[in-house]
């Protein structure tokens, strides 16, 4: 898809919402095009070193913020008089935002156009898992209906926020507000695709936060020295999680294919599981290294205290609604099975391996290395 890199510049005023490390590079970006932001930021302490010092220490050290970005902690002095909005909070707190603004005199009329950043799947009151924008439909005026856009892609708030090249996907089942927040966020450093298929690129935002959970997991077995995996088996696990991805993704109703071999599915996989940002990779590793799972009971617990972590792993959010969805819809999906599992207290951390081979070599009758993996780590 040509890309137009000439795109004329109208300044806006752009709400975003969320004051994390990928809702800081967003506004970084779209101020550095010379529009007015106004970010919605939670914590009071970390608004006043934003508008005093210009840089969010916090959650994004080290970059230098635009004089047009202005932190707010008042909500809906950051919704009001925009043009465009920009929602980037953690999936668990998006619904409660969505409903305070939903009833602001700008949402009410359908003025600013909406754009989600948030990965992950978000239950409805009897736990069923739905997708991110299906659930932000339920709570705005009906104008949002199909209206909303969902961005993704390979991008790390790290290299954004520092004007690293980077691609993403704008979709939208109304091509032209994807069009425009195409051209909003395009940049000579962040090229932007249009896309009409909301639910793969959807899907594919949440899941590869599990899958890389099991990166991570893999990769702490490399390190402690494994006989039996290595880059090889890195690069099996991650085109065995993109094929669950992708069948999760047909079974929901995504309508292109290509979805998933684009940045959407393959790009935004690959980055998570190898990139040294990787909070989901970082606690893979961690749950083999550290033990981080000792203190909790099970994924419910878990997921109640996940405070006591200094950083939010959204894939043991997006475990739970997987495993719940690969129920629904009768799919096999070894891999997002084990991380459930494993979270829920079920599994060992090596089990993820165990799955893969058994998933690979019962067809040939090989159950001599599945047994040698498994009395070699259990005996550990």
């Amino acid at each position: 898809m040509r890309v137009n890199f000439q795109v004329p510049i109208l300044r806006s005023k752009i709400g975003v919402i969320g004051a994390g490390a990928w809702g800081t590079a967003i506004a970084q970006v779209v101020a550095e095009k010379g529009h007015h932001v106004d970010l919605w930021v939670y914590e009071q302490e970390v608004a006043e070193e934003i508008n005093r010092l210009h840089e969010n220490m916090r959650y994004l050290p080290g970059v230098r913020l635009s004089s047009r970005i202005r932190a707010t902690t008042d909500l809906a002095e950051a919704v009001q008089k925009k043009e465009y909005l920009l929602l980037v909070p953690p999936s668990p707190f998006l619904l409660k935002i969505t409903s305070g603004i939903s009833s602001l005199p700008d949402i009410t009329k359908g003025r600013p156009i909406i754009a989600v950043f948030t990965k992950g799947f978000i239950p409805d009151e009897g736990g069923r898992p739905r997708l991110i924008l299906e659930a932000m439909e339920e709570h705005l005026p009906p104008f949002y209906k199909d209206n909303l856009v969902y961005v993704s892609g390979p991008s790390h708030a790290e290299e954004v926020g520092r004007g690293k090249l980077t691609g993403l996907i704008s979709a939208s089942k109304n091509p032209k507000h994807s069009i425009k927040v195409r051209n909003l966020l395009t940049s000579h450093r962040l090229l932007v695709f249009s896309s009409l298929d909301t639910i793969g690129v959807q899907v594919s935002a949440a899941i590869k936060n599990v899958i890389a959970i099991a990166f991570g997991v893999l990769d702490a077995l490399i390190e402690t020295g494994s006989e039996f995996v290595g880059d090889n088996t890195e690069s099996l696990l991650l085109a065995a999680g993109l094929n669950e991805i992708q069948a999760l993704g047909t079974a929901m109703g995504s309508t292109h294919p290509e979805t998933f071999t684009s940045i959407a599915g393959v790009g935004d996989l690959d980055v998570t599981c190898r990139s040294k940002y990787g909070r989901n990779r970082r606690f893979g590793r961690e749950i083999l290294l550290k033990n981080i799972l000792r203190p909790f009971k099970d994924i419910d617990d878990l997921i109640r205290n996940i405070s006591r972590l200094d950083y939010l792993p959204e894939g043991v959010f997006a475990a739970t609604h997987a495993h719940t969805l690969a129920k629904t819809y009768n799919l096999r999906l070894p891999i997002i099975r084990s991380v459930y599992r494993i979270l829920n207290k079920e599994d060992q951390p090596v089990d993820i391996i165990e799955d893969l081979l058994v998933k690979l070599l019962t067809r040939t009758r090989n159950t001599g290395l599945i047994e040698r993996f498994r009395d070699r780590f259990l005996k550990d």
